[in-house]
C-alpha cells in the first residue's frame, strides 16, 4: 500500500489506484460512488444530498455545486434525516470515508464515499463553484495530496 512519502514518486493514475484500495481497505463497509455516476445521479429527480467534509477553508475556495459543507457527524444528525441518500466527499475520499463510515454507524441508511472526491471531480473537468460562480480553483490540502491534481 502506499506511504505518503511515495506518492510522490509514483505516477498519477498508480497513485490514484493505491488511494483507493487504501481507503476500500480501510473503509470496508462503505459503499463508494465513481464521479461519473454522481454526475448522472445529480442531473436525476430526488439526486442524493451532497456533503463536504473539508473544513470550512477548502470549501470556501471551491466545491462540487449543491454541495452542503457539513464536515462532522453533528451537525449531519442535527440537520439530516436517516432516510435521506447522502454521498460525502473531500479532498481525495478518505476523509469522506471516514464520515460516512460514523453515518452509516449513527444509522443513516443511504451514505455513500465519492471515490477520488473533489481532487478527482477537478481532474476530470467538472464544474466548481466559489460563491456559486464557477472557478477552476480547488484546495491542495497540502503540497504532498496536492500533487494529484492536473494543472488546470
Amino acid at each position: 500500500m502506499l506511504s505518503l512519502d511515495s506518492l510522490q514518486t509514483l505516477p498519477r493514475e498508480l497513485a490514484w489506484k493505491e488511494i483507493n484500495g487504501l481507503i476500500r481497505l480501510r473503509f470496508p463497509a462503505i459503499a463508494h460512488l465513481t464521479t461519473q455516476a454522481l454526475a448522472q445521479r445529480l442531473c436525476q429527480p430526488n439526486p442524493p444530498i451532497l456533503l463536504d467534509a473539508r473544513t470550512a477553508e477548502e470549501f470556501a475556495v471551491s466545491h462540487i455545486p449543491q454541495a452542503r459543507h457539513i464536515p462532522d457527524l453533528p451537525t449531519v444528525q442535527a440537520e439530516l434525516s436517516r432516510q435521506d441518500d447522502l454521498v460525502v466527499y473531500c479532498s481525495v475520499g478518505y476523509r469522506s470515508a471516514r464520515l460516512a463510515n460514523e453515518l452509516q454507524q449513527a444509522g443513516f441508511e443511504s451514505v455513500a464515499n465519492l471515490e477520488g472526491s473533489i481532487f478527482q471531480w477537478f481532474n476530470e473537468g467538472r464544474l466548481l463553484v466559489r460563491a456559486g460562480q464557477p472557478t477552476r480553483d480547488v484546495h491542495p490540502y497540502n503540497a504532498l495530496w496536492g500533487k494529484l491534481l492536473k494543472s488546470p
